[in-house]
């Protein structure tokens, strides 16, 4: 899990036009809250927090004040059309302290030889994991399944320490029977015959 440090600056100015005018000095208006403190009301660099919003769920290391604390991404905010980053919610979090994530499920292997469709029923999975060692992704193997196979959230191999939070028999993926298209000669042939 990678830890990116970014420097956050104390803002004391609110409402919409506040928040344009920081997003204009290429900043993001962010709120950092949890373990019972009161919400901490920051700016940070927005070019640098995007980049690092390209990992999931990745830690972030906050120098506020002179002060480090740790965040994970709660809530994120973007432009609908341009996809800028509007606001971000920031949750603090402890070393050892556990937390719940959501993780990407990824697939690897090749199906039984055949015409099979994978749908991934669950894009991530809900998951309990130590705030420094939240994995990025979990990854399940389809090799040689076949159409009518499916994968349960509690046959996925989580890393050591991570325990899933997700129904353990709620469907991740399941494997279908791709269906046969009729040929267009034959097609065009039986609207003949009706007409």
């Amino acid at each position: 899990m990678s830890e990116v440090k970014l420097a956050a600056a104390v803002r004391t100015e609110f409402g919409k036009g506040a928040a344009r005018a920081i997003r204009r000095n290429a900043q993001v208006p962010a709120v950092v809250y949890g373990h019972g403190s009161e919400p901490a009301h920051v700016t940070l660099p927005a070019h640098d927090l995007a980049l690092a919003l390209r990992t999931p769920n990745v830690l972030l290391s906050l120098d506020v004040d002179g002060k480090n604390e740790l965040a994970i991404p709660k809530a994120v905010q973007r432009d609908a059309i341009k996809g800028f980053l509007v606001h971000v919610d920031l949750l603090l979090v402890k070393r050892g302290e556990k937390v719940t994530v959501e993780v990407v499920v990824e697939t690897e292997g090749d199906l039984a030889p055949g015409s099979f469709l994978v749908e991934n029923v669950l894009n991530t999975l809900s998951v309990e994991t130590e705030a420094t060692h939240i994995p990025t992704s979990v990854t399940v193997s389809i090799a040689g399944l076949e159409a009518g196979n499916s994968i349960l959230a509690k046959d996925v191999t989580l890393p050591a320490g991570t325990t899933l939070v997700t129904d353990p028999d709620a469907v991740v993926i399941q494997i279908l029977a791709a269906q046969a298209e009729e040929p267009a000669a034959e097609a065009a042939a039986t609207e003949g015959e009706e007409a």
